[in-house]
């Protein structure tokens, strides 16, 4: 089993849901109005200065769901850029 992280633009709260109806799954935990930085994507507070914020998707699924994922928001990345989208994978030791 594993957690699929993802880290997006806010802008793209569709595009990301998108890739979760299309492999399939349902079950997330979606953390709203996160702040940060990326290489790629800049920084994020949510001010004037720095405009815009980060969502950040959970997804507990099976291997093979996870590596689907993965590869969707590799297909997203080649397609939006800098709009910044980045997914890690997580072990799961143990759910309760």
């Amino acid at each position: 089993m594993k957690m699929v992280m993802i880290v997006y633009n806010e802008a793209i709260d569709m595009e990301v849901m998108e890739i979760l109806a299309a492999c399939g799954l349902k079950n997330y935990t979606k953390t709203n109005a996160a702040f940060g930085r990326g290489n790629t994507s800049g920084t994020h507070l949510g001010n004037d200065i720095w405009p815009g914020r980060n969502n950040i998707l959970y997804v507990s699924c099976q291997d093979a769901e996870a590596r689907l994922i993965l590869s969707k928001v590799r297909e997203l990345r080649k397609t939006l850029g800098h709009e910044g989208v980045k997914a890690f994978i997580l072990p799961v030791e143990e759910v309760t």
